[in-house]
């Protein structure tokens, strides 16, 4: 052992971890493996399932979908509303605007600046007659009502001044007298009465509670604290350390599972290349391809070689047909109208280069001479 490295320290597993861990793992295990597998194959079911129908079935249906729910709303739209709307907006445009705006200009407009002419007409007579006749009433009629109110505010003063005295000597000297007197003194020994009552029942309160307290401390309280610490605790401790192996076993046996999983399948994946791939490409290299190499050279070949020549052969009659139909046209066009004149024959040479161009000599054929 080399003296300068410290020793390890041992794991802080206990012997009931130990002897707990390898039982559950082999159950944990037994009873994960099939459904580890049963879980493969599903994942692989499931994969092939969603490339070879699902995905393939999904474009289709997207497009059947697209084809009878989008595309005729889209033509209905584009070919028919569109169309339609714009027809709509120019009748509405020529029917309705036009005549509205023409009616607002020529007909409202003139009349509202009539009517607002006559409404300041109207309005800078009442203003004349607000100023030079209902003002000067007013002010009359505001003079007489303040009159008045004076009157009847020193009426009233006096009429309360001497209510005012009689309610003070009638009702309220004989109420303060009795507050004072007689409530104050009695509200005060009410009072202390009820403060010593209140004393003297939270006294006994107290105490019939601190023993209450006792004698429950002592009954539940203790008894519950030793049952948790002497079995709660450990019972505790050891369902949890059963719990964390099981969670452990649960996770080692799934992982190993899925290396168990892995290998059955290629195990099986070997197999069906052995049992069916290899035999049917061996087939296909040693059997089909030379029949179907025979079958391209004595028959296929032959056949469309016997089909192009029948297709040139139909080519050329139908072409020497045309060729003696037009030379039939050509012959009785030429029995009823007669031979057609030979074009002339017109130069197009240019200009050496000693010559020149000039508006007298064109050698264009519309101008030369």
């Amino acid at each position: 052992m080399d003296p300068e490295k410290p020793p390890q320290r041992q794991s802080a597993e206990g012997c009931l971890t130990v002897a707990i861990r390898l039982p559950v793992r082999i159950v944990v295990f037994v009873l994960v493996v099939p459904v580890r597998m049963l879980w493969d194959a599903l994942v692989v079911g499931g994969r092939f399932v969603r490339d070879i129908v699902l995905r393939p079935v999904g474009h289709a249906l997207v497009r059947v979908a697209w084809a009878v729910l989008v595309w005729p709303w889209v033509t209905l739209w584009r070919y028919v509303l569109v169309p339609l709307g714009r027809g709509i907006t120019w009748l509405v445009r020529v029917l309705v605007v036009a005549p509205a705006l023409w009616f607002h200009r020529y007909v409202l407009t003139p009349f509202g600046r009539g009517a607002a002419r006559v409404s300041r007409a109207i309005g800078a007579g009442a203003v004349w007659v607000y100023g030079r006749v209902l003002t000067p009433v007013g002010h009359v009629l505001a003079r007489l009502l303040k009159g008045v109110g004076y009157v009847l505010t020193a009426v009233g003063a006096g009429v309360c001044a001497v209510v005012v005295s009689f309610v003070g000597h009638v009702v309220v000297v004989p109420a303060g007298r009795l507050y004072r007197y007689v409530l104050t003194p009695f509200g005060h020994g009410v009072v202390r009465l009820v403060d010593g009552v209140t004393r003297l029942v939270r006294v006994i309160l107290h105490a019939v509670g601190t023993a209450l307290f006792q004698v429950l401390y002592v009954l539940l309280v203790l008894p519950a604290l030793a049952v948790r610490r002497r079995v709660l605790t450990p019972v505790g401790r050891v369902l949890a350390v059963v719990g964390r192996e099981i969670a452990a076993a649960f996770g080692h046996a799934w992982r190993v599972a899925g290396h168990l999983s892995l290998a059955v399948g290629r195990f099986l994946g070997t197999l069906l290349r052995w049992f069916f791939v290899q035999p049917v490409g061996w087939l296909y290299r040693t059997v089909l391809t030379p029949v179907g190499h025979v079958l391209r050279e004595t028959v296929l070949r032959p056949a469309v070689e016997a089909a192009r020549s029948a297709g040139r052969a139909t080519r050329q009659a139908l072409a020497a047909a045309r060729e003696s139909a037009r030379q039939a046209r050509a012959d009785l066009r030429r029995m009823l109208f007669g031979d057609p004149g030979q074009p002339q024959a017109v130069s197009r040479r240019e200009p050496k280069s000693g010559e020149t161009r000039t508006l007298g000599s064109s050698t264009t054929a519309l101008t030369k001479d």
